[in-house]
């Protein structure tokens, strides 16, 4: 059995043909700069958890067995997307098997730090993925009203979705995701970042190449999105790693630093791939349907139920209760 302090046999991270290689280089644009334009995913990052399970203690990979077991869970995923699974959410699988142990890789036990008392304090909107009420806008999220689910939400494995285009030029690196539709700019000509007093939701981010890395660093965000369930605060930075490490795999590191909201920084890896046959497709979203009319014609109808009880002197009418994809639901 292996140690688990390398890839365990046969895992897609062993494959790579930067690692079974020695003669293998990534291919270059005709300008030179290391080439990652295409369409990527993290489909293949179903299953990991984000967070490293207790019982793997400080081992960034699984044991060989440790493997073979997860094959078998992720081959019956696919084997069952496999059989039509169609609408919306359709858990879309990937091709590969990834014997990470978690996406977070430092701290060393694979663990997010601590929040800080700050940030515990700082409201969040769970929007629809929590209780309501939902009165005006402002009580749905940045996801619900497809706005954005920031950079690192942006490139974590969900049911659908999963893809990102990047394109190149000389003086820049353009990275478009599928869902929610955002696209983010990143100049590597050495340009001045923007001024401090300006903020965004994606932050103002500026690249520059590291041998075959490419490093991106974003500063300059809003304090309005959430990265693992916390509101971050206006001094987030971020530092992105993209390694091209096979014609088809794209190591993705991401540091996150943020004293007023972290009381350490960390580390979180996945490995972008590309699927036969993917394509992205237009994300319309919210834009012309009526999901949030309803949801809020729904609160108005148990407020009229709410009140005619009370007036009768009776029970108030239940709020009922689901689980779905983790967190509890109104239903």
């Amino acid at each position: 059995m292996s140690t688990a302090s390398a890839q365990a046999l046969g895992s897609a991270e062993a494959n790579a043909a930067a690692r079974t290689d020695p003669k293998w280089a990534p291919p270059v644009t005709a300008w030179g700069h290391p080439d990652l334009q295409g369409i990527w995913t993290t489909d293949d990052m179903r299953g990991i958890p984000q967070q490293r399970p207790a019982e793997f203690g400080t081992r960034p990979y699984l044991t060989d067995q440790e493997f073979a077991e997860r094959i078998a869970l992720r081959d019956k995923a696919r084997e069952t997307q496999d059989r039509g699974a169609v609408g919306t959410f359709r858990n879309e699988e990937g091709t590969r098997t990834f014997g990470y142990t978690s996406m977070v890789v430092d701290p060393a036990d694979g663990r997010i730090p601590a929040a800080t008392q700050e940030a515990k304090l700082r409201v969040v909107t769970p929007g629809t993925f929590g209780y309501g009420p939902f009165n005006t806008i402002s009580d749905f999220s940045l996801y619900d009203r497809c706005i954005t689910r920031g950079v690192v939400g942006s490139f974590g494995p969900a049911v659908y979705g999963n893809g990102a285009r990047i394109v190149q030029t000389p003086d820049t690196v353009a990275i478009s995701y599928e869902m929610v539709h955002d696209t983010r700019i990143i100049p590597v000509d050495g340009r001045p970042p923007l001024s401090s007093n300006i903020h965004l939701y994606m932050g103002d981010s500026r690249g520059h190449w590291d041998g075959n890395t490419l490093v991106v660093v974003t500063s300059n965000f809003t304090d309005k999105t959430t990265i693992a369930g916390i509101r971050h605060s206006e001094q987030l930075r971020l530092t992105e790693r993209f390694t091209r490490i096979d014609p088809e795999m794209v190591d993705y590191e991401i540091h996150v630093e943020d004293p007023l909201t972290w009381e350490q920084p960390w580390t979180m890896r996945m490995t972008l791939t590309q699927q036969p046959g993917y394509e992205i497709y237009e994300y319309a979203c919210h834009e012309g349907n009526i999901a949030l009319e309803h949801i809020l014609q729904g609160e108005r109808a148990y407020e009229k139920a709410a009140a005619a009880a009370k007036a009768n002197g009776v029970a108030l009418p239940e709020r009922v209760f689901e689980r779905v994809n983790g967190p509890d639901r109104a239903r």
